[in-house]
């Protein structure tokens, strides 16, 4: 077939006139260019590579276009995973369960551990208890035979005594009785004496008034006056000494008195610290007692043996409540320290005997479990036990470096401590250690949030606006509530019993020792007084004489004039009255000298008798201090059977029993909860399950409602099931599978088509310069056959061919650029670019111009047929 466009085929006259006058360089260019057929074969390679990038292009977006089916599968891979996640969470809850069925079995088994081993102690406390018993039995009967006999002892020297008080007494009133009749005799016969001395020195001054009653009346006088004043001078002086005999006996009574009083008091005071140390003792028992029954049950120091009964109520009426009440607080609390054991419990007080329920009809039948069990005045506090801890934030706890009551408690229940937070206010109490630091984190440097200040002692200080205010703790504390050590605590109880026993047997003593000192101070107070009386009755008489005195002076002074007659009258009468007055006297000192002796007999009798008295004052007082010693020694032992009578009675045979009843409940509860979990899963299966002996059921029901709130979480996200997914997940794969070995082998194709193109373009580029170099060679030979020297340039990056030729006949030598200045014989002839095209040096043009053989396959004419077409998203045509 003739290509008749090429112009190298069919070029006319018309054509080759137009070639060789065109003056255009990329006009020749453009002739070569299409002459040589190299237009064709690149024209054609462009066309093939628009279409290569056209099906890349096509490619590119199917490829694209199965990224969002990719991302829908990626997701439902997620979701697959999720929901095998869910799988896992419902398998972990199924083992749980198994764990927690086992569990039970478990705790039961444990709980029936420590029960026999608390009921082996419990047992063994009965021979210890009895032989206390025995021992104490034997001891009283010991010492009741002792007390009847120093009874009887005492009771004979008491008879004894008796007798040996009423002589005393006789004795006392019989010497009280004489020294009366001697101090009445004394007083009389100083009365006559001094009458019968006034009596002589008045009949003297009769006398002499006789002698010179005329001449010295006035002198007379005088001299009587003086004398009635030397009188009054006298008796004044024996006033004075028997007021100073008075005064001296007074303060010597004073004296004894004074030194009684304080014997009085001592006894008193030892008295009152007797009975104080009694009830000290009375409360170190009863603390002891607390200890003991805490020993074998912590939860009686909230509340005693009531608890415990309320306790069993509560689990009689189970079934009733709604949620379990929480309780006693205290029983649920740890502290970090028991240093500030004591302090914690000022800062709670009654707080920690209460209990916590979770509605008010729990309240109720709490109340009546109470009232059964004659629990008055339960303190009970509804709490919603489904709220979470509280989350205190920094700023509302106390500024200070000092401990928080809630920093040193601990409990595993979160209602517990939220209870305490909001009734107590735990977060806001804050621990010191002593008294001064106290005061000065309470009031000192007002620090906020503060509420109470507790000092490890128990006082308690807290601030109101401007009153501040210190309360001591209380008087019997409670100490030990979270004591570590009951029986170390026990020990030091009973030393300290022990130690006030001593010492109140050492205050007895002193007591019997001021005693004995009382009444002999009582006897010298007793004996003063009558040494005083006789005193006091010689001062009054004394005095009367005074009176008398100065009645003469006054009379005297009164009387002016007197006759001789009278005076004579008067100085006989005074004889008279002067004999009889000495008769009288004679007499008075005859009885006085009677009374004196009798006086003196007795007192001696008195002594003797005292001294035999003192005597046997002392085998009674021993005997009275044997017989209280024997008295306490009884005491004490009979109250030690009553205590361990007691504790056998009302504490260790109660306690055994109570704990073989629970250890027969526990044992009917383990084959119940045995039969039950064999019933969900043999125990062998238990084998591939790791840590069932040591989980606690609470743990595990807590986490198994911890995984079924998860599981409901998760399961609500997704409503199709996994098995659904699953089977959507393989037909979505499946069909991505295909599209994507599809578009693979499209991809496979178009990356072999560009290797070929880009193949024929590198030999179209090697052809395309061998074209050059055969152009030049045919040109230069065709010049030089004709004599002509010339040159072309072809350059396919400018896309121009320019030629010269320099004519030899042209003396000139100018070279000719334009072909149109040629002859006809030097101009182009199309024979050139025919044999370019059509043989040649070279046949390389040739395999260049001919199409078919670019492409071993089936050439560009099948790659310039190719088309893609886009039939929809899943298929390709």
């Amino acid at each position: 077939m003739i290509d008749v466009e090429n112009p190298c085929v069919i070029m006319s006259q018309d054509k080759s006139r137009e070639f060789l006058h065109s003056g255009n360089d990329k006009d020749k260019f453009k002739f070569f260019f299409k002459a040589t057929l190299l237009q064709q074969v690149n024209e054609l390679l462009e066309t093939i590579k628009d279409q290569l990038n056209n099906a890349d292009s096509i490619v590119e977006e199917l490829e694209k276009s199965i990224k969002p089916v990719m991302r829908e599968l990626d997701e439902l891979r997620q979701k697959i995973k999720n929901m095998e996640h869910i799988e896992e969470i419902s398998h972990d809850i199924d083992n749980l369960k198994k764990k927690l069925a086992w569990s039970w079995v478990y705790d039961v088994d444990k709980q029936i551990g420590e029960q026999t081993v608390k009921l082996q102690k419990l047992k063994e406390r009965i021979p210890a208890c009895q032989e206390r018993i025995d021992r104490n039995t034997v001891l009283l009967d010991e010492l009741k035979k002792e007390l009847i006999e120093k009874e009887e002892n005492v009771r004979s020297l008491a008879k004894k005594t008796r007798e040996v008080h009423m002589m005393r007494k006789n004795m006392d009133d019989s010497i009280t009785e004489v020294v009366k009749q001697k101090v009445e005799l004394e007083a009389e016969h100083d009365r006559h004496t001094d009458m019968l001395g006034k009596m002589n020195k008045r009949l003297r001054q009769l006398q002499a008034q006789l002698r010179d009653f005329q001449l010295q009346h006035m002198q007379h006088t005088q001299v009587e006056a003086s004398q009635i004043e030397e009188d009054i001078q006298n008796i004044q002086s024996e006033i004075d000494y028997a007021h100073s005999n008075i005064t001296r006996l007074k303060e010597d009574e004073k004296e004894f008195s004074e030194e009684l009083s304080g014997i009085l008091k001592s006894i008193s005071e030892i008295t009152k610290e007797i009975t104080e140390n009694d009830k000290k003792i009375q409360d170190l028992k009863y603390e002891t007692d607390d200890l003991l029954q805490r020993q074998s049950n912590k939860v009686t120091a909230f509340g005693g043996q009531r608890v415990l009964n309320l306790l069993e109520s509560i689990e009689r009426n189970n079934r009733r409540f709604k949620s379990p009440p929480i309780g006693p607080i205290g029983a649920h609390l740890q502290l970090a320290s028991d240093f500030w054991s004591f302090a914690v419990d000022c800062a709670f007080g009654n707080l920690l005997d209460a209990f916590i329920v979770s509605c008010h009809k729990d309240l109720q039948t709490l109340r009546e479990c109470a009232k059964q069990v004659n629990y008055n005045h339960l303190r009970i506090i509804v709490y919603d036990f489904t709220r979470p801890r509280l989350n205190i934030p920094d700023d509302s706890l106390p500024a200070t470096k000092h401990p928080t009551v809630l920093s040193v408690i601990q409990s595993e229940n979160h209602t517990v401590l939220n209870v305490l937070v909001d009734q107590g206010s735990a977060e806001r109490q804050v621990l010191v250690q002593d008294y001064e630091v106290g005061k000065s984190v309470a009031f000192d440097h007002r620090i906020r949030n503060i509420k109470d200040v507790y000092t490890s002692d128990g006082y308690r200080m807290f601030s109101r606006g401007s009153v501040q205010t210190i309360l001591p703790p209380n008087k019997r504390p409670r100490a030990g509530r979270w004591c570590s050590s009951p029986g170390e605590r026990i020990a030091e109880l009973k030393n300290e019993v022990a130690d006030f026993q001593r010492i109140n047997s050492e205050k007895r003593g002193q007591k019997r020792k001021l005693d004995h000192d009382r009444c002999n101070l009582e006897q010298k107070i007793t004996s003063l007084k009558r040494k005083r009386e006789p005193e006091e009755r010689r001062l009054a008489n004394k005095r009367l004489q005074l009176d008398d005195a100065k009645k003469a002076s006054a009379e005297n002074n009164s009387h002016t004039a007197v006759d001789t007659s009278e005076l004579e009258e008067e100085l006989k009468h005074v004889k008279n009255d002067i004999q009889q007055k000495e008769l009288l006297l004679q007499k008075a000192n005859v009885r006085l000298t009677a009374i004196l002796r009798e006086v003196d007999d007795r007192k001696a009798a008195y002594k003797t008798f005292m001294d035999s008295v003192n005597d046997e004052a002392g085998p009674f007082n021993n005997a009275s201090s044997e017989l209280d010693l024997a008295k306490e020694k009884l005491e004490a032992a009979q109250q030690e059977k009553t205590h361990y009578e007691g504790v056998m009675r009302n504490k260790v045979l109660p306690d055994i029993k109570m704990a073989e009843e629970e250890y027969a409940e526990l044992q009917q509860l383990r084959q119940d909860y045995f039969k039950k979990a064999s019933i969900i899963c043999p125990e062998s299966d238990l084998e591939v399950l790791s840590h069932v002996a040591g989980s606690t059921p609470e743990q595990l029901s807590a986490k198994i409602n911890r995984l079924k709130l998860r599981f409901d979480q998760e399961s609500r996200r997704y409503s199709e099931s996994i098995d659904d997914l699953r089977e959507l997940h393989d037909q979505k794969e499946h069909k991505i599978f295909r599209k994507q070995q599809l578009y693979a082998g499209f991809r496979l194709k178009l990356n072999s088509c560009q290797k070929a193109l880009d193949m024929r373009w590198n030999k179209f580029q090697r052809n395309a310069g061998l074209l050059k170099r055969q152009l030049t060679w045919l040109f230069n030979e065709h010049l030089g056959k004709k004599g002509i020297s010339g040159f072309i340039n072809l350059d396919y990056k400018s896309k121009v061919l320019s030629i010269e030729v320099t004519m030899p006949q042209d003396a000139s030598r100018d070279t000719v650029r334009d072909t149109r200045g040629l002859s006809g014989r030097l101009r182009w002839h199309p024979y050139m670019s025919r044999e370019i095209c059509s043989g040649g040096p070279d046949e390389v043009a040739m395999h260049t111009c001919m199409p078919r053989e670019i492409d071993n396959g089936g050439g560009p004419d099948e790659l310039a047929y190719l088309h893609v077409q886009r039939n929809g998203p899943d298929e390709v045509a």
